[in-house]
């Protein structure tokens, strides 16, 4: 009986040095996801400000698009204006 009590203990004491090994590992896991997902915060907000920089230049586009428009449709009407006026005065 006493061999077995021996047999028990040191096959506890592996499964103890099992265990702590196996929460280390966990450990390292746990550590490595979190650097993980520190990173990828990082860099989420890395694009979010990219993102936004890229919305205000597409704002200062889109302006600039409306201003031309106005500008080309202006030029448009007077000329249509002045050869109308041309021809019906002629």
């Amino acid at each position: 009986m006493e061999a077995s009590v021996a047999e028990l203990r040191e096959r506890l004491a592996r499964v103890e040095g099992r265990l702590e090994e196996l929460s280390k590992r966990v450990d390292d896991l746990r550590n490595d996801v979190n650097h993980r997902f520190d990173e990828l915060s990082r860099r989420m907000d890395g694009f979010e400000g990219r993102l936004s920089r890229f919305e205000e230049r597409m704002d200062r586009i889109e302006e600039r698009l409306d201003r031309n428009f106005r500008w080309t449709l202006g030029i448009m009407v007077t000329m249509w204006v002045t050869i109308i006026l041309a021809i019906l005065l002629h």
